[in-house]
């Protein structure tokens, strides 16, 4: 009975809120709105600098929110912005969910909620996937006995058509490259020889960094202590971009015969879970992916991690949009009207504007930590 009154005041809670406030305009709006919204959730806020030569100090954070009880016997970890051009639809989500605690003075019972906005505030704040150094964070979390070279096979190869040394043009034959490519490998094969993550090409897409980048070291230094030694612990890392229009897969680093894996769908339900190993499915095989380290580096602990990937656009329309910005960063000024573009593109790739797609994304998102509660708790 208490569950169904607290589902319906969260539906009603969701009716009233005012959809395009939630979704900001920019870095510095989101990151303003997630402060406010979590001070009046009555949440402990910390701030870690990610700092920039020539910016001024403290403009581009990590902010962290923790809400629940002094003595968690659970956590649900909420994080935002790895690949920080996703940030603004994670944020709005987190936003909302804030708003709701905000409203109904929600305290998460024997557990606590962290939330982790903005990982990646350079790329958030510049309307790119990657940091300043045009690192792939989800490609930086090395464990300490690897090392940061390399590449996945057939990467070099593509690596002249990945990464052209030109600005964007719109006179390119794009799609006839790319569906030769896809006729010559097959989808699974060229998602992974791309996006697996590479350590050799700095300019390149996901690239994974030659070391360890500062957003990496801070979460790395801090998710121990935002969990506060609990064993059981739920993570859900937002991320857009793949998969059907408005749905969502939750991708996990676990294998299919992984005991772990009934618990997730038990949870969340089968249709919804995917292993990130599966190359037939929404995801690929990649290197240094924040989940996999945490896991690994909290193994006696019950850490479940799941990146929550909302679809957008085909896969196609998304490599496109990314290819051109990455372009347009390195051999185009500002100013430039391909520049513009290619932001403008990257960003509707990402977060449509579309008002239905964000409405659902959120409805969608906030059910999903709705059940990732009931599943701690």
């Amino acid at each position: 009975m208490a569950e169904e009154l607290a589902d319906e005041v969260n539906a009603i809670l969701f009716s009233k809120m005012d959809i395009s406030k939630l979704y900001s305009q920019n870095y510095a709006a989101a990151r303003r709105r997630f402060r406010d919204l979590s001070l009046a959730a009555n949440a402990r806020l910390e701030q870690y600098p990610i700092n920039i030569e020539g910016r001024e100090h403290n403009s581009l954070t990590i902010d962290v929110a923790i809400i629940g009880c002094p003595d968690p016997s659970w956590s649900l970890v909420l994080s935002s912005g790895t690949h920080g051009i996703e940030g603004f639809f994670g944020s709005a989500i987190q936003c909302a969910w804030l708003e709701q605690v905000a409203a109904s003075v929600f305290t998460p019972e024997n557990g606590n909620i962290v939330l982790i906005h903005g990982v990646n505030p350079y790329g958030f704040d510049a309307l790119r996937r990657t940091n300043e150094h045009n690192v792939d964070l989800n490609r930086n979390f090395l464990m300490s006995n690897e090392d940061y070279h390399g590449a996945p096979d057939g990467y070099e190869t593509l690596n002249e058509f990945l990464n052209p040394s030109s600005p964007p043009s719109s006179f390119e034959p794009f799609l006839l490259k790319t569906l030769w490519k896809l006729w010559r490998m097959g989808l699974p094969a060229l998602k992974n020889s791309i996006a697996g993550g590479q350590y050799e090409f700095p300019r390149g897409l996901f690239f994974g960094g030659h070391g360890l980048e500062q957003s990496t070291f801070i979460i790395q230094n801090g998710i121990e202590r935002w969990i506060v030694g609990v064993r059981d612990i739920i993570h859900i890392d937002f991320h857009s971009g793949l998969g059907q229009y408005g749905k969502y897969k939750l991708l996990l680093v676990e294998s299919n015969n992984s005991s772990e894996i009934e618990w997730y769908r038990d949870t969340f339900g089968a249709e919804y879970v995917e292993p990130l190993a599966n190359a037939e499915g929404t995801a690929y095989d990649a290197s240094g992916i924040m989940g996999d380290w945490i896991v690994r580096r909290l193994r006696e602990r019950n850490y479940r991690f799941m990146g929550a990937e909302f679809g957008t656009y085909s896969i196609i329309c998304v490599f496109r949009a990314l290819r051109a910005e990455n372009r347009a960063h390195f051999f185009c000024s500002s100013s430039e009207t391909k520049y513009k573009r290619a932001k403008e593109e990257l960003l509707e790739c990402f977060c449509p504007t579309s008002n239905r797609w964000r409405e659902i994304v959120l409805e969608r998102g906030l059910g999903l930590i709705e059940q990732a509660i009931g599943g701690n708790s």
